[in-house]
């Protein structure tokens, strides 16, 4: 058994180490550039999804990912309800709600809804 591992040993390469080396150094900034412009931007949008929908009350305007804006009304188990329009009541993942709505954002999209009443 000795014996084969000395003749592995000795057969070795010499120079196989300088590869290994050059392989390192080649992939090293690589992953340093893949990291800082993919990996981590995409880590800091998963926490910052997290914090929102970990902060999330009733009374909040969010939107889902399916585009349906509402008002949360309720809570239970992982379910969110949402109010989407007068009477109706809508109830979604809590995973499924991707933003809060700003009060800007609902501005627009009213003065837009008027507008389009005055024209027709």
């Amino acid at each position: 058994m000795g014996i084969f591992v000395t003749t592995f040993v000795l057969a070795a390469d010499p120079g196989a180490g300088g590869t290994l080396t050059q392989f390192i150094l080649l992939f090293a900034p690589l992953f340093a550039i893949w990291y800082f412009l993919v990996i981590r931007p995409q880590q800091q949008n998963r926490r910052k999804l997290q914090d929102m929908l970990s902060s999330l009350k009733t009374g909040d305007r969010v939107v889902t990912s399916g585009g349906i804006h509402g008002t949360i009304v309720s809570f239970r188990n992982g379910v969110v309800q949402l109010q989407i329009a007068s009477q109706v009541k809508v109830d979604v993942s809590r995973s499924a709600i991707t933003g809060m709505v700003t009060e800007e954002a609902g501005g627009e999209a009213k003065q837009e809804q008027a507008a389009k009443q005055k024209k027709a």
